[in-house]
């Protein structure tokens, strides 16, 4: 059995939490695949009752399980899931866009993976004033880049795709930093001989994800970077509506969705789940190789087909323009499956 913490988040948290809550028992009761599901609080509401984002006792709890799920919170984000990557050391932020059927995707024919360093960069907050002047340190180091395109190329690898990773940067500019990044990423390409291997400019990527997205498959780019591009590929294939993403270490890893927590529809019971249940495939799959347990990865696999059926099929939710509520629309998945 795998212990799941789950945050349940702020907005439209909650709403989704319990549609991961009845997939993840559906999968419970009837695939065989057993989980025990520990509901925990941090974000808004847990600063306001407690008055800390992150409680110690969810940092425990999350601890303590094989695997965490995280809903989407509020303006206490960043008190929430990056000390969590720091804490716990998810150095790699993986946040798949791929095209699904009547979603506004640029292309049917989209299938990417953005493998974004999670540790480093000017996300480390170290800022400070000098006179009139403000001052952010950007952090590039040797170890963390080399991790993360080895991470790259291990996905692009596994991948039944083009097996090709393009790696962003914009070394003509910041050739200190970035150009330890573009090295590091060239070095690591020599030992994976059968992956083609190119690098681009930032500012070419994001010109380029619009312009041949269909031409990508993985990119590994630094944090600040990597987070702006995730958000843009996202919406090349439709929208944050279908964007899981995970946030993986060597020993532990954390699973969410790309988006927000969505005030303005929060209790409305119209919020598109799909990324987050689409995140419990990325879990699913992170478990399976883990744990060498090959039913996790069919069940993930069974979950991802299921959600593409449903959606081919024409079925949407209220907040993305079709008629069903956040909770038929799970019924149906958990039906399906």
């Amino acid at each position: 059995m795998y212990k799941i913490s789950l945050i349940t988040g702020d907005g439209i948290g909650p709403e989704l939490s319990e549609s991961v809550i009845s997939v993840l028992n559906t999968i419970h009761d009837r695939l065989d695949l057993k989980f025990d599901i520990t509901k925990l609080s941090a974000g808004d509401k847990a600063l306001s009752e407690t008055g800390n984002a992150l409680p110690d006792e969810t940092v425990a709890a999350i601890k303590q399980s094989d695997a965490c799920m995280k809903a989407p919170v509020g303006e206490s984000a960043a008190d929430v899931i990056v000390v969590l990557r720091r804490m716990l050391d998810l150095y790699a932020n993986i946040r798949p866009a791929k095209s699904y059927p009547h979603m506004p995707a640029l292309r049917d024919d989209i299938d990417m993976v953005i493998v974004r360093e999670n540790t480093e960069d000017l996300y480390t907050g170290k800022e400070f004033s000098l006179g009139n002047a403000s001052v952010a340190l950007r952090i590039i180091s040797e170890a963390a880049s080399k991790r993360i395109a080895k991470y790259a190329f291990e996905t692009a690898t596994q991948r039944d795709s083009m097996k090709k990773v393009t790696c962003v940067h914009k070394s003509n500019v910041m050739r200190v930093t970035d150009g330890m990044f573009a090295k590091s990423c060239t070095d690591v390409s020599k030992d994976y001989p059968d992956i083609t291997f190119e690098q681009m400019y930032v500012d070419a990527c994001a010109m380029n994800l619009i312009r041949q997205p269909e031409q990508f498959d993985v990119v590994v780019t630094t944090n600040l970077f990597g987070d702006i591009l995730s958000d843009e590929s996202s919406q090349v294939v439709g929208g944050l509506g279908m964007a899981p993403a995970a946030n993986i270490g060597d020993n532990f890893a954390l699973f969410e969705p790309v988006h927000g927590a969505a005030f303005d529809i929060a209790g409305q019971n119209i919020a598109n789940p799909s990324s987050f249940l689409l995140s419990i495939k990325m879990m699913l799959d992170w478990l399976g190789n883990k744990h060498n347990d090959s039913k996790c990865v069919k069940v993930g696999e069974r979950l991802e087909s299921t959600i593409f059926d449903l959606v081919k099929s024409g079925v949407k939710t209220k907040d993305i323009g079709g008629t069903s509520s956040t909770t038929e629309f799970t019924k149906q998945i958990t039906d399906n499956l």
